[in-house]
């Protein structure tokens, strides 16, 4: 797709939550260079606004920057407000918390903030957004997910599972959104070399089937598959371990495997 259609079929304002950092960083750097505009959304304001001087200066174009909770019952109001009478044709819901260690020994408000961030949070941005975007009759969404919502998986067990959520809304909205104008996407990625994936662990992973990839191979692939198709893997080793683990091996000795290479990541 072309900068010109891009912006004529995602433009002229897209919204990015969990845009501070890493992935939505990327995303956010990508089409700010393409003419979008921005509004930038993740719970510190420093780093979004850092981010955003980054972007006006560099292209050129509008960059708005709203603090909030992604995990708040108050979201949506948050983002009516921070983008009201504004053109919005991109949604990106990238933010993600996951609590890492044996579940039973996570306190069960941390399990409840991950089922607030990435269950409800991209639950209420797509019911709100969705709606817009179809009364306009053209635009994107994109829910990014993970590929350890593929199996449940030891150590980020309640994570794994709200990952599996990000999966499977996408494919039913793409068919539903689809038909009023608008691409969804699930973009489902593997380990990134993030600043929250590098504070979670120094270990390399064992297997050249888990090896990180960079934020912006992700994004460059999310940007290029929104509108082809309802989900997709990022990076060819990624798609590769989602078969092996997906169609040749049974159930148990998936779990069995991931369970032990993060395992190996995180104790």
């Amino acid at each position: 797709m072309s900068v010109s259609e891009l912006v004529s079929r995602y433009g002229p304002w897209a919204v990015i939550a969990g845009a501070s950092e890493g992935i939505g960083a990327s995303f956010s750097k990508k089409l700010a260079a393409r003419g979008l505009n921005l509004v930038l959304v993740a719970r510190r304001a420093g780093p979004l606004e850092e981010l955003a001087a980054q972007l006006r200066d560099a292209h050129s174009v509008e960059v708005r920057v709203q603090p909030l909770d992604l995990g708040s019952p108050d979201v949506v109001a948050g983002l009516q407000a921070a983008t009201d009478g504004l053109d919005v044709g991109l949604v990106i819901y990238n933010a993600a918390y996951s609590a890492i260690g044996a579940f039973l020994d996570i306190d069960i408000d941390a399990h409840l903030k991950a089922v607030d961030v990435n269950v409800l949070g991209p639950l209420r941005v797509s019911h709100y957004f969705g709606r817009r975007l179809a009364a306009r009759g053209r635009g994107g969404l994109i829910l990014m997910s993970s590929m350890s919502g593929f199996q449940g998986t030891a150590m980020i067990a309640n994570y794994a599972a709200t990952k599996a959520y990000n999966t499977i809304l996408p494919e039913g909205l793409r068919y539903e959104l689809g038909q009023r104008g608008v691409d969804v996407l699930g973009c489902i990625a593997g380990a990134t070399l993030t600043p929250s994936y590098e504070s979670s662990t120094d270990r390399i992973p064992s297997s050249i089937l888990a090896r990180p990839m960079n934020p912006d191979d992700v994004t460059d692939q999310a940007l290029r598959e929104l509108g082809k198709r309802p989900t997709g893997v990022s990076g060819r080793m990624n798609r590769v371990a989602s078969t092996l683990l997906n169609r040749l091996l049974g159930r148990a000795s998936a779990i069995k495997m991931v369970s032990k290479e993060t395992e190996h990541m995180y104790r």
